[in-house]
């Protein structure tokens, strides 16, 4: 697969969105920062977010809602690599944003549920209601994981709900194109879970052990990030180590798309035909693109 270079010189990028005018808006992990990518390579600061902002997506209100992590890495280097380390001890926990992009207005959406304060929120996906689903990361720390979750909420700061928890590290979420199921890559684990929506913001109950459906672990050492669904049902997940996209089928077979960065977190799609492709290459601080053998799925907001 061919890839092009659009930009580079990032401080460990995630969150692309695909706008409408063609550029790419991603977020700046390290940095604290939300950047707009023009089709000519051209970089413009959008926002100083702070803290660790990781994912990002339009909402219904044309807004942009960031997943902040709160800061909850260290960057030691390694080879020249930017590598995401544990969590430092000055880290207090994570929060939802909101970005007005008319405005300029930041604020700040949740940063709890239930009295309980987030931990490292990650990546999040909207619903044709125009509610979202986000993943807490969790963190580690010096005594050992903290554990992660799965959360929806509403953009007016009236809702926040716990729909799962204690899930190892929580990573890439998504919907399918049917919105009867969300899918959740766990890091750690190497695995995609499926959970079954029964209206939407409210999952399905657990059956046995399982806090959900495993589509696929993957074998050996290969660590799962952020993640797009395709038109066709397939779950495009980044991945680490073994570095590139692992597109997952719901049948649980997986066919993998390497990029030159074995830190890769994230892809987005667009385009006419949704068959550009959008690649964070975090470790090197890139941004490719490429077209994708098969169109990405439409999300339901833009701007």
């Amino acid at each position: 697969m061919d890839m092009q270079l659009v930009a580079e010189g990032f401080e460990f990028p995630e969150g692309p969105i695909a706008m409408n005018d063609g550029s790419v808006i991603l977020t700046e992990i390290k940095a604290g920062r939300l950047t707009r990518v023009h089709p000519d390579g051209r970089k413009e600061t959008v926002v100083e977010t702070g803290g660790g902002p990781n994912g990002a997506a339009i909402g219904p209100d044309g807004a942009i809602y960031i997943t902040n992590n709160g800061g909850s890495f260290t960057w030691p280097t390694q080879d020249g690599l930017t590598i995401p380390g544990p969590t430092p001890d000055t880290h207090k926990g994570g929060y939802i944003q909101r970005f007005d992009l008319a405005t300029g207005e930041l604020k700040t959406l949740y940063d709890s549920c239930d009295g309980r304060p987030f931990v490292g929120p990650n990546d999040l996906v909207f619903d044709k209601q125009g509610g979202f689903w986000f993943s807490d990361h969790g963190a580690s720390t010096p005594d050992g994981r903290r554990f992660g979750a799965l959360y929806y909420a509403k953009i007016d700061g009236s809702h926040v709900s716990r729909q799962r928890d204690h899930l190892i590290a929580p990573n890439g979420v998504g919907l399918s194109p049917d919105e009867k199921t969300v899918y959740l890559a766990d890091t750690q684990l190497g695995r995609l879970w499926a959970f079954d929506v029964v209206e939407p913001g409210v999952l399905a109950p657990p059956q046995g052990f399982a806090p959900g459906r495993s589509i696929c672990n993957l074998p050996g050492v290969q660590f799962l990030d952020s993640l797009a669904v395709e038109a066709s049902g397939k779950v495009c997940v980044a991945t680490i180590l073994n570095g590139g996209i692992t597109a997952f089928d719901p049948n649980g077979t997986v066919e993998h798309y390497p990029v030159p960065d074995f830190i890769t977190t994230n892809i987005c799609f667009g385009g006419p035909d949704m068959k550009t492709a959008w690649i964070t290459a975090s470790s090197t601080g890139k941004l490719y693109k490429t077209t994708w053998p098969r169109p990405g799925l439409k999300l339901n907001f833009n701007a």
